[in-house]
């Protein structure tokens, strides 16, 4: 079986070509005309769909199957993409357009966050269970999440917004707009913004001194607490709670087998896995009589998008 999964960002348009157990055979990627008309865009999809399976041997009929994830506002079962702030997509039949390009059926979609999750879960960190949450720290905090297997994503596939959780009535500005939502506790940006809040109040801070050597960034906290900087370890500790209070708020709803925790900052590995699952493990509900939850780094690093979206026409 082979199949091309599609991972469309503002930037770039990859491509990748697997087998059924999510290895990728070969990828590509070509510039995203993100200011085209979304037909344009999807044209340019097509094009490079062909491309793949030519690389490949293989003539695009051959292929079982076509998955696409993307940013933005995604109509699963429509087939259509409502918006994408950072591409031209405005209520684009992007399933039926590239149907009729490629001549062939299978062709789904859904949004990019849900794809990495799917990725994760089946053939990544999450490989064997059926349920799982995935959250990916960035930006901003996405979140994806799987219950027996497939996707779960709400009334016209809105949901599953879960950087968009409350928090706390009031609270930091989130991305969105709202107050005392997840990411504003929580993304990578909100990190930033607590450090440099702590090198300003504590100049004397180790925290100053790594951001001078080797610039400011989302490691900058993390190396400054290693090298056992009290104020460092404040920040990062405090961190640490917010994302585990969105992890346990989660689990009580869903009650995962695994979190699966994306993004750049995940690779800090266990100085920020173990803690967490210390936190999720004392504070969940019913947690001393229900199975544990795992929580786990993510694996498949940038290929997470290709390989679920490669997994959506796999089911």
């Amino acid at each position: 079986m082979r199949y091309i999964g599609v991972d469309i960002g503002g930037m770039s348009i990859k491509a990748g070509l697997t087998d059924e157990k999510g290895n990728i055979l070969l990828k590509k990627s070509i510039v995203t005309r993100a200011t085209e008309p979304g037909e344009n865009i999807v044209a340019d999809i097509a094009a490079l769909v062909k491309d793949v399976a030519a690389v490949g041997g293989l003539a695009v009929a051959d292929i079982d199957g076509v998955g696409l994830g993307s940013p933005g506002s995604v109509d699963d079962a429509a087939g259509v993409i409502r918006y994408s702030c950072n591409i031209n997509f405005r209520k684009t039949p992007v399933v039926e357009l590239l149907r009729e390009a490629l001549g062939i059926d299978n062709v789904k979609i859904s949004n990019d966050a849900n794809c990495a999750a799917l990725g994760e879960t089946l053939f990544g960190a999450g490989r064997g269970a059926g349920n799982s949450v995935t959250v990916t720290l960035g930006t901003g905090v996405g979140t994806g999440i799987v219950v027996d297997g497939k996707l779960l994503t709400g009334n016209c596939s809105a949901g599953a917004e879960g950087g968009h959780v409350q928090l706390g009535l009031g609270g930091p500005l989130c991305g969105c707009g709202k107050r005392g939502h997840f990411e504003a506790y929580a993304s990578t940006t909100a990190l930033l913004r607590q450090t440099e809040d702590a090198m300003k109040k504590h100049p004397e801070s180790a925290l100053n001194t790594v951001a001078k050597e080797r610039g400011f960034d989302g490691k900058t906290v993390f190396i400054a607490a290693k090298q056992g900087d009290k104020v460092a370890k404040r920040v990062l500790n405090r961190y640490i709670y917010y994302v585990g209070v969105g992890l346990v708020s989660f689990a009580n709803v869903f009650y995962p087998e695994v979190f699966i925790i994306g993004g750049g900052i995940s690779k800090e590995g266990d100085t920020l896995i173990v803690p967490l699952q210390k936190f999720v493990s004392e504070n969940v509900y019913g947690a001393e009589y229900n199975p544990p939850i795992k929580v786990v780094a993510a694996t498949l690093g940038n290929d997470a998008g290709i390989i679920g979206a490669a997994a959506l026409a796999m089911k």
